[in-house]
């Protein structure tokens, strides 16, 4: 008897890590807002959208550390490190002009 109930128990535990070994982390998403909005929004220096874009679509990536670059001719660029946990995370960022 204590046999059927080991093997009736690895068969269970083989089931459920078959059902939900599948699943993925929820991924972590960054909605950027600048002012100016035709400002390059660039994530681990690899460039992203004009932050008009990443305004009205996220970016997805995978949850943890991230910098984040904002960056316009004639304002000064302005660097983030990020830690961004699952879900949505928001970002407004408004760039200092450079003095003329």
């Amino acid at each position: 008897m204590g046999t059927t109930r080991r093997g009736f128990a690895i068969l269970a535990l083989s089931l459920l890590g078959a059902c939900y070994g599948n699943l993925r982390p929820t991924p972590a998403v960054l909605r950027v807002e600048v002012v100016p909005d035709d400002a390059r929004v660039l994530l681990d220096d690899v460039f992203v959208a004009r932050a008009r874009v990443t305004a009205v679509r996220p970016k997805e990536v995978a949850p943890g550390r991230h910098r984040l670059t904002v960056e316009a001719p004639g304002y000064f660029p302005h660097d983030l490190d990020l830690d961004l946990p699952s879900g949505e995370t928001n970002v407004r960022i408004e760039l200092r002009p450079i003095p003329r």
